[in-house]
């Protein structure tokens, strides 16, 4: 299919089978082509201005007009060509002091210049695209600080993970490449199912989804009180069972239609018809009788697939309980649009003590008071180490004699809130409480001090 990037359209047919990081070249149909290692000619810009207070930008500096370029572009000459040509006829070219010459070469190079490298997906370069072009997708989680996330909730290989995020799946895929394929990821989603938009794009092996469980969040109540429906799985449906069950269902329609070409062959028997007229209708009957019983072998397919694909989800679900159950997760990353104080607090009853836990949210008030409500709600789990922090991320250009920061920074990164679950015995603590407040404390003793005459 035709990919449209950078106003630039292509094929990616002939990429495949070459290793990332190899730099095409965009022909003429949109084709791909390895580009060649050429040493690139450096324009030798003899003749630089000092500085660029006489130029004027009043559209009549370049001689070549747009016209010009495309019947160039049609003949075939590449974009260095172009480049070249554009820099000679432009009358204010050599008035441009040499680091204006320098940014107008790259300007052009890229404009006209269609060069693309293709590289690994990674998260780094997902989380870049996503800010860039749809921050709203991932609630504006910027790339600096899902990085600090992952540090924040120690993802690394064999964690048992809880994830819920609504950021199109960009966390997850984070979670995933941290770990490696090794432990065990329990995404939780609001709706009907979960979204992956942005997981898929990593390329992930099938191993990497071997590992990965979901849990929907309308079922956590239930299975925190211990009302979700335990029964056990039925066993795998044979195929034979499931034919038999179709069957029986469609065992009507077949004696109906048998009957009616019985009937329809007996009042044909009866008429007298010519031969010719008798063996046309008997070849029509059979095909519609071949057209019945091949659509009713794939309306047997599909009930079977159906089913199947219900008792693998209903198999998963049991699973994913199973491991909630245990309530020995490794951690919990929350970064959702929703409100995170009464996502944090039920799910932090899945999470063993001296746990890291993080959550992510664009507002510092909302996460404010997330902080409180830790303190106050929660009677069995307690946390400490809490640090509600901002992430400042600026961005400095440094080049000889133009080193500076850049003019278009983000205001802001969100708000992270960290901590690490603790556990207190419900019994000792209240004993060990009361007892505290019945003892008094002891009576200092005062060091009798002796007068000393000088």
């Amino acid at each position: 299919r035709k990919i449209i990037f950078e106003k630039q359209w292509f094929y990616l047919d002939n990429a495949i089978g070459h290793i990332y990081g190899t730099t095409f070249e965009v022909t003429s149909g949109g084709n791909l082509q390895p580009k060649q290692e050429t040493e690139e000619t450096t324009t030798e810009t003899k003749e630089a201005g000092t500085d660029n207070r006489n130029i004027v930008d009043d559209g009549k500096s370049q001689k070549l007009t747009h016209d010009d370029i495309k019947a160039l572009k049609d003949k075939g000459i590449k974009g260095q060509e172009i480049v070249q040509q554009l820099i000679e006829n432009s009358t204010t070219f050599r008035d441009k002091t040499e680091f204006a010459q320098d940014k107008y070469i790259k300007k052009k190079k890229k404009k006209y210049e269609a060069v693309i490298t293709i590289v690994k997906p990674s998260t780094r370069i997902l989380s870049t695209m996503y800010y860039a072009r749809e921050p709203g997708k991932i609630n504006h989680l910027r790339y600096d600080t899902l990085a600090q996330m992952l540090t924040l909730g120690n993802i690394r290989a064999g964690n048992k993970m809880i994830v819920m995020e609504t950021c199109a799946g960009l966390v997850l895929g984070a979670v995933m490449e941290r770990m490696g394929g090794y432990g065990s990821i329990i995404q939780m989603y609001p709706g009907g199912g979960p979204v992956r938009a942005a997981t898929s794009c990593f390329g992930f092996p099938k191993l990497f989804f071997d590992n990965l469980h979901e849990f929907p969040l309308g079922k956590v109540d239930s299975l925190l009180s211990g009302t979700f429906s335990t029964a056990t799985l039925p066993s795998e449906p044979d195929d034979s069972v499931l034919g038999e069950e179709e069957s029986n269902g469609l065992a009507d329609e077949k004696q109906t239609s048998r009957q009616e070409t019985e009937e329809e062959s007996t009042t044909e028997a009866s008429m007298e018809m010519n031969q010719t007229e008798k063996q046309e209708a008997i070849d029509i009957n059979a095909e519609d009788v071949e057209f019945k019983e091949n659509k009713e072998k794939e309306n047997k397919e599909n009930v079977r697939e159906k089913q199947r694909k219900q008792w693998e989800r209903t198999k998963k679900l049991l699973e994913t309980a199973a491991l909630l159950r245990e309530k020995n997760a490794d951690g919990l990353i929350v970064a959702s649009k929703f409100h995170p104080t009464p996502l944090l607090l039920s799910l932090l009853e899945f999470v063993a003590p001296s746990r890291p836990f993080v959550v992510y949210c664009q507002y510092k008030e909302v996460n404010q008071v997330c902080y409180f409500s830790c303190y106050s709600s929660m009677t069995f789990y307690r946390c400490l180490g809490f640090c509600l922090c901002f992430l400042a991320f600026f961005f400095l250009k440094v080049l000889p004699d133009r080193s500076h920061p850049k003019l278009t920074m983000s205001g802001g990164g969100g708000y992270l809130l960290s901590g690490i679950t603790v556990v207190l015995d419900k019994g000792k603590s209240d004993s060990s409480n009361s007892e505290a407040l019945k003892m008094e404390e002891p009576v200092c003793k005062r060091c009798k001090v002796q007068d000393v005459h000088c």
